[in-house]
């Protein structure tokens, strides 16, 4: 069976989603992939005379969602049974970009009536790239002229990015491509972020981690683009000293994915990272190779964006006073601007004390344990 890696490539409005997946054909089909996309749902039924606006918004996002899962089954399907070694399926647009079309409500009453679970919807991918609308940052590049169903404003533009952002908070594998440099290497960048995601030709990530004062929980989960996440991390024995193994079963209120990870140190901010989804099977069939001199790490994650970068805070239950914020940058050289409610202590990317596997052997002492 072929290897089939799912991506979602969103973004609000002009944000180069049309000339960025012509450069993803050509440049993975170079690297030996089978490229397949499914092209954007919404624009294909309104361009057939299915309108938002004839009927009501919640029933054309039900059709909607409900053509796009078909259209993401029969091509996964097919593509399974090709005798190619590696394939890449592109969805222009994904599952969870109607949560920014619609109301809150009408969102989750459709995910019920349906009998849909917005976690197992969101994680449905592997990974999710977002490119915001050059409408924040490339204002003059913004047109609407060269997609007949493009109608917002500038403005309009700008929210319905960030409610687009908001939408897939919590997804394991996001990324935001802003418009920090010019749109060629805006797309390059895109590429770059894809090809670490594939592991072409080294999976990598630049992760920077900051010990913080514990933020105020209830005022995060107010947050219309905060994203709660409970996670069980547990190390298992690798044959290899230089690389460490892990399996970690992540959602909330019941529902969740199972991911295996390896990682590999490269400096001090940039780590080989190769990660690979687990049925519940696997993952249970892996707990029993558990390090057991290595206690299991639970912790509720907290997934938010603040001025297009994705930030991450873990809070511990055995930690009453701080906590620990990560984010992962496209450069080392990225600048971070944080959230105004964020009090940070010090920055913690190269102290061992403050890893994972470093908790699971021992908490500190000036963490505040319980």
């Amino acid at each position: 069976m072929p290897h089939i890696s799912k991506i979602v490539i969103t973004g609000g409005p002009c944000g180069g989603k049309s000339t960025a997946l012509g450069k993803i054909e050509q440049h993975f089909a170079a690297l030996g992939y089978y490229v397949m996309f499914i092209n954007e749902t919404a624009t294909e039924m309104m361009k057939n005379g299915s309108f938002p606006w004839v009927g009501t918004v919640a029933n054309f996002q039900t059709s909607l969602l409900m053509l796009q899962q078909s259209k993401e089954e029969i091509y996964f399907d097919w593509a399974s049974r090709l005798n190619m070694e590696k394939i890449l399926l592109v969805c222009d647009r994904g599952a969870m970009d109607g949560k920014a079309y619609m109301p809150k409500e009408e969102f989750y009453a459709m995910l019920s009536s349906l009998q849909l679970d917005e976690n197992e919807l969101r994680n449905n991918y592997g990974a999710v790239f977002h490119l915001v609308t050059a409408a924040n940052g490339a204002e003059d590049f913004y047109q609407t002229t060269n997609n007949q169903t493009r109608t917002e404003g500038l403005e309009q533009a700008k929210e319905l990015d960030d409610m687009l952002i908001a939408a897939w908070e919590g997804h394991p594998h996001f990324r935001i491509i802003d418009n920090s440099t010019g749109f060629e290497e805006k797309i390059e960048r895109l590429i770059g972020e894809i090809e670490g995601f594939l592991g072409e030709p080294e999976p990598f990530e630049i992760e920077r981690k900051f010990l913080i004062e514990c933020p105020d929980t209830a005022m995060l989960e107010s947050l219309p683009n905060c994203q709660k996440v409970d996670i069980i991390q547990t190390y298992l024995i690798s044959p290899d000293p230089d690389s460490e193994l892990r399996i970690r079963q992540r959602g909330y209120e019941g529902n969740y994915i199972y991911v295996k990870t390896e990682k590999r140190k490269i400096s001090d901010i940039k780590r080989v990272e190769v990660e690979r989804r687990l049925s519940k099977s696997e993952y249970l069939s892996l707990l029993m190779n558990a390090d057991t001199a290595l206690r299991q790490i639970r912790k509720t994650r907290y997934c938010l964006t603040h001025d297009r970068q994705y930030f991450e805070i873990d809070i511990y239950p055995f930690w009453d006073k701080q906590a620990i914020l990560e984010i992962e940058l496209t450069q080392e050289s990225d600048k971070i601007t944080f959230p105004d409610f964020i009090r940070v202590i010090r920055e913690v990317t190269d102290d061992e004390t403050y890893k994972n596997k470093s908790l699971a052997y021992d908490i500190p002492a000036e963490m505040g344990a319980k």
